[in-house]
């Protein structure tokens, strides 16, 4: 375990492991010139109870890891360094470690520093089989360079970037349709590969590939405007979150394909379409809202680091969206608590009735 995290530390990482605090050098942002520090927290949720049964523990930490990254990432942040903290009723050591090394893993692959951690044993609070992990981060942004609602524009491109499977919510969901149909975790079902995107269970794009949903190099500086990290309440819910007053993103399901994992839910459970969307990502682990003239460059740099993604609909004027004339169109504003503008869903999925 050790080893592993000592793995994520580089020259900016300073003393050992065990200290009280974990020291980050950070001198580099003295070259900006208005630094803003992202922070972002969060846990891994149901997701424990399958992990529980399947007795896995070495890939939990890298679905922490991208939850509490993501959430930097789409404000335009570099992430700087991570926290963890797990609690259990019993200290079962092979299980820490597993859990710890999927954290360290997680953080190499988007080349950041683990730089400190709690474990905490609660003997009568906790079973001993019970735990639960949460993380935290920090970042850096230039406040000229912060993304989000400020910087979209009618006309914006958005932009779905795959996800490689059901990544980090809806798991309540899915042991409940797999409990109801009879089924187990651990039988194969046929059918159901990862999506292209690849990766470990939860894992999420950027953790292989760097950002990759920042799209920035030479040809697209200023292009992107607004990402979305598509987690609980699904597609429409998050990208509402980074909506102006005004505007709207209408999105055209028609035009991807969400992987098998996603009907086989919605078949199992028999679970309506409305709340389908609502709780999985269907397909989609990011989004991003670009300057039109600037979309095929965008997608070519994402397309170079391998990441698939495709324009899936256009930012427009709210008041010119049409009222909803299908029972699968569907229109979210006011999301998670957030007063911007709204997000439009309409169209089917290819190959879906």
């Amino acid at each position: 375990m050790k080893e592993a995290v000592a793995a994520t530390h580089g020259p900016d990482v300073l003393g050992g492991i065990g200290a009280f605090a974990g020291l980050l050098d950070v001198s580099a942002l003295k070259e900006y010139r208005r630094p803003l520090l992202a922070s972002s927290t969060d846990g891994v949720g149901t997701k424990i109870a399958i992990a529980r049964a399947l007795d896995v523990h070495d890939t939990i930490g890298q679905d922490l890891v991208g939850m509490v990254v993501d959430d930097i990432v789409v404000v335009g942040a570099a992430p700087l360094a991570m926290t963890d903290y797990i609690a259990c009723g019993a200290v079962v050591p092979e299980r820490i470690a597993d859990i710890v090394r999927g954290i360290a893993e997680g953080c190499r692959l988007a080349g950041r520093a683990l730089v400190g951690g709690e474990t905490a044993e609660h003997p009568g609070l906790m079973s001993a089989e019970d735990y639960d992990v949460a993380g935290a981060a920090v970042g850096v942004v230039e406040a000229d360079d912060l993304l989000g609602p400020d910087r979209v524009r009618q006309g914006d491109v958005v932009i779905g970037m795959d996800a490689s499977g059901l990544h980090s919510n809806g798991y309540s969901l899915v042991r409940a349709v797999v409990s109801a149909a009879g089924l187990t975790l651990e039988q194969p079902r046929r059918g159901l590969r990862p999506h292209a995107g690849g990766g470990a269970p939860g894992a999420h794009p950027h953790l292989r590939r760097g950002p990759a949903g920042r799209a920035r190099d030479a040809r697209t500086v200023g292009a992107v405007h607004a990402l979305s990290h598509v987690t609980g309440g699904g597609l429409a819910a998050n990208l509402a979150r980074v909506m102006p007053h005004g505007l709207a993103a209408r999105v055209d399901r028609a035009l991807w394909e969400p992987a098998p994992v996603f009907s086989r839910v919605a078949g199992w459970g028999s679970v309506p379409r409305l709340d389908l969307e609502g709780t999985l990502n269907m397909g989609i682990g990011m989004v991003a809202l670009v300057a039109q003239e600037q979309a095929d460059e965008v997608l070519a740099v994402l397309a170079e680091r391998g990441l698939g993604a495709r324009a899936i609909g256009e930012v427009v004027a709210e008041e010119s969206l049409p009222e909803p004339g299908h029972a699968l169109e569907h229109v979210v504003a006011g999301a998670k608590g957030v007063e911007g503008g709204a997000v439009m869903l309409a169209g089917q999925h290819p190959g879906w009735a």
